[in-house]
């Protein structure tokens, strides 16, 4: 999936002149934790909760020790206090901005959003902004999908599920150490595990098949004293 199927195109978005109390109703009254600040179309910044952290306003604001301030004059100083004491939208927003294009895709976004920790990000197309993709856009496009019903016949369900397992080697048990049988959307598991974290991996990887009901787990915990033991369990139904 891609940026263009689960953005938000009405945009709630400010302009550099906005006054700041302007900006804070809009993001109460929309119940948003920012939005995007724009010009001639173009994102220029953002306004977030983070950017109105500290404000003098709430008593907030962030004081230098006394015995810095000896030092003369200071840019970066000057500069936060523009942002902590902004009166527009202009003056108080994070111009370090990262978009992304409608082509993104949503694997790209996660990983932005969470490398990046934020919270939303623009869409532009050309420069000019077409939408926003927020966490909650991931999570209702999650929504959506999560849980939706979808009949397999029990041995594309046990092929889904074998195909899961192979693409997990750091934790997924060999083929050989493991029987997989599949009964009327029920998975039944046979064979051993080496921990309670590798069980309950196991487990999640069928539940989340499409088709599937339940998930019997019949399976053994053991600790490897010796590398040629390996517990008994029944032969039908193995990979």
């Amino acid at each position: 999936m891609q940026a263009s199927e689960i953005m938000t195109t009405d945009v709630v978005l400010v302009h550099p002149d906005t006054p700041l109390e302007d900006v804070v109703r809009l993001m109460l009254t929309h119940r948003i934790s920012g939005l995007p600040v724009v010009e001639d179309g173009a994102v220029v910044g953002m306004v977030s909760e983070g950017d109105l952290l500290r404000r003098p306003e709430t008593g907030t604001e962030r004081r230098r020790r006394h015995w810095l301030q000896l030092f003369g004059t200071n840019e970066g100083d000057a500069a936060e206090y523009v942002r902590t004491h902004g009166m527009t939208a202009g003056e108080v927003m994070t111009t370090d901005v990262v978009r992304i294009a409608e082509t993104t895709s949503l694997e790209d976004i996660a990983t932005l959003l969470e490398s990046r920790r934020i919270k939303r990000v623009p869409v532009v197309q050309e420069g000019k902004l077409k939408g926003i993709v927020s966490r909650a856009d991931l999570l209702r496009s999650l929504a959506s999908r999560i849980g939706a019903p979808r009949q397999q016949s029990d041995s594309d369900i046990r092929a889904a599920l074998l195909a899961e397992l192979k693409a997990h080697p750091s934790w997924a048990p060999l083929p050989a150490d493991i029987s997989v049988l599949v009964q009327d959307g029920v998975v039944h598991y046979w064979g051993y595990v080496r921990s309670a974290a590798q069980r309950r991996a196991m487990i999640v990887a069928a539940e989340r098949i499409a088709g599937v009901r339940h998930v019997e787990d019949n399976m053994l915990q053991w600790v490897d004293t010796d590398p040629l033991y390996r517990p008994n369990w029944p032969s039908h139904g193995r990979p």
